[in-house]
């Protein structure tokens, strides 16, 4: 413990002069007095219990004033500030949110499995810092690097479609992630793309923006997601929803060069518990190990003695009030 203040602990003084004039008044200040033919009965009631307690108000207001030095001299604790080893790395998702990630060959349908076996993944990396990029036909930061966990995690549950212009532009979607890491200084980074289907939108080719994550040493794994063949896929009709079997179109050349290009992999991901086994494998990984200092975690302790001293005055007014023999 210490305190924050210590120049107030000369405020002490004060407490120690009231003792001084209580020890004064005690000896030889004035006191009532009466003639009496016989002093035994009152020599024999010397040092009782009434006597002791009278001393009882003085003691009250002398620990009520030392305690309410100590308060506002802010007593406080701290651990110890000492090295500690993490590994962390800094990653974004870029996630496909066209409306294609409806289809349900997943469970319940491809964008609710990405986002929950992502947070699960989220969950699992404590150390790193981790961000969100969502693309359709164009695309947008849903949450930058952060090492906030339990706002990446709303932010991820918040992704979905129909946000944005409809369409597949998968440059866009990688160009942004990897505008958001370059000012990253974090010794490895990470892009995972995850998307359903073909690139046919945006200003960015796929190829140049691998480049560009290539120059920034960012690898990239990419993620096909959709059954072989067909899926069923909910389509809107004059007589309501009906679930429509539709091709799977993932062009798997183009994800096996971006991934190729920065030194990732490519993975096909045909049901949700594939999606969990690539995620489960690219959190094996590479890990970079870096010392960074614990702070130190302070601990206020002035309430305790401010709350003592409060009971002290309260123990005193009703002394006062209550008990009329005690000085």
């Amino acid at each position: 413990m210490f305190f924050e203040y210590p120049h107030l602990l000369w405020l002490l003084v004060l407490p120690a002069l009231m003792l001084g004039v209580h020890i004064w008044r005690s000896v030889s200040g004035r006191r009532p007095h009466l003639r009496v033919s016989l002093a035994a009965p009152w020599l024999q009631a010397d040092g009782t219990a009434l006597q002791v307690l009278s001393h009882v108000p003085s003691a009250l207001a002398i620990a009520s004033a030392v305690l309410l030095v100590l308060a506002i001299a802010r007593p406080r604790s701290s651990s110890q500030v000492e090295k500690v080893d993490t590994e962390g790395i800094d990653i974004m998702f870029a996630m496909d949110v066209s409306t294609s990630m409806l289809a349900r060959d997943f469970s319940p349908d491809r964008i609710s499995a990405a986002k929950d076996i992502a947070i699960e993944f989220i969950s699992q990396r404590p150390s790193d810092r981790m961000g969100i990029v969502v693309f359709a036909g164009e695309s947008y930061t849903q949450c930058p690097l952060t090492t906030d966990r339990a706002t990446l995690i709303n932010l991820m549950k918040e992704v979905q479609t129909d946000l944005i212009e409809d369409g597949t532009a998968i440059g866009n979607g990688l160009a942004t992630a990897v505008a958001r890491m370059m000012d990253s200084d974090a010794p490895s980074r990470v892009v995972i793309l995850l998307t359903d289907g073909v690139n046919n939108s945006g200003e960015i080719a796929p190829e140049t923006a691998a480049e560009i994550a290539k120059t920034y040493n960012v690898r990239v794994y990419t993620i096909g997601v959709g059954a072989n063949g067909e899926a069923p896929y909910p389509v809107m009709t004059p007589w309501g929803v009906e679930v429509r079997k539709m091709p799977v179109e993932i062009d798997e050349a183009l994800l096996g060069k971006i991934a190729e290009t920065t030194g990732g992999r490519y993975f096909r991901a045909t049901d949700n518990t594939k999606l969990s086994e690539i995620y489960s494998e690219i959190g094996k990984m590479e890990k970079v190990r870096t010392t960074v200092d614990s702070f130190p975690v302070y601990k206020e302790l002035y309430g305790g003695y401010a709350l003592a001293a409060l009971v002290c005055l309260l123990l005193l007014l009703i002394i006062k009030l209550f008990v009329r023999r005690l000085p």
